[in-house]
């Protein structure tokens, strides 16, 4: 059975990208690219891609129109975006759809949100999110584009480091509970 991963890295004050949705900040951390919860392991496993319309052009703008990825993608939005060369896949609405056609295509092999965190939500709102792997940057921004803008429960499966980075693997237990009682605040 596929698993559904969202694999991503955020400041430590849970920022998957800056104001002007750049992600300088997280190209100048050092990284140990075979160190614990590694990208290169983990995408040895993945069988098809999802990503929002932010992601895509800042994967094409980065690769310099080039496709990098060998799996089928599908691509959520709505609006019209410009077209790369690879099996890349636009899609409208509701991502459950989505799910069952990333999950037909893969195989058998593993799903992968690419991002944004607003996706990642929308597959957690579905109950269709399992884990989450997040490298935490030795950095904070203050503001910018959140990690993942919902509340959910969730248990640590993984913890190491890999140079400044704090890496983490969850699993998704689901919404979070509503405790109720008195405000803290």
């Amino acid at each position: 059975m596929s698993t559904t991963t969202y694999y991503t890295a955020a400041s430590l004050d849970g920022f998957i990208a800056d104001e002007q949705h750049s992600l300088d900040w997280l190209l100048r951390q050092d990284l140990d690219e075979g160190g614990p919860l590694n990208y290169g392991e983990f995408f040895a496993h993945i069988g098809a891609v999802v990503m929002g319309s932010a992601t895509y052009e800042w994967v094409v703008r980065h690769e310099d129109g080039r496709w990098p990825y060998q799996v089928p993608a599908w691509v959520v939005t709505s609006r019209d975006l410009p077209t790369v060369e690879g099996d890349v896949r636009f899609a409208y609405g509701d991502v459950r759809a989505v799910h069952a056609q990333m999950t037909a295509a893969a195989g058998g092999n593993d799903l992968w949100v690419v991002g944004g965190g607003d996706l990642a939500g929308q597959f957690a709102d579905a109950g269709l999110l399992d884990q989450i792997i997040v490298y935490l940057a030795p950095v904070t921004l203050g503001a910018g584009a959140p990690l993942l803008p919902r509340r959910l429960d969730l248990r640590l499966e993984e913890l190491a480091r890999n140079k400044g980075f704090a890496c983490a693997r969850y699993s998704v237990v689901g919404p979070a509970g509503d405790a109720g009682g008195d405000d803290p605040g």
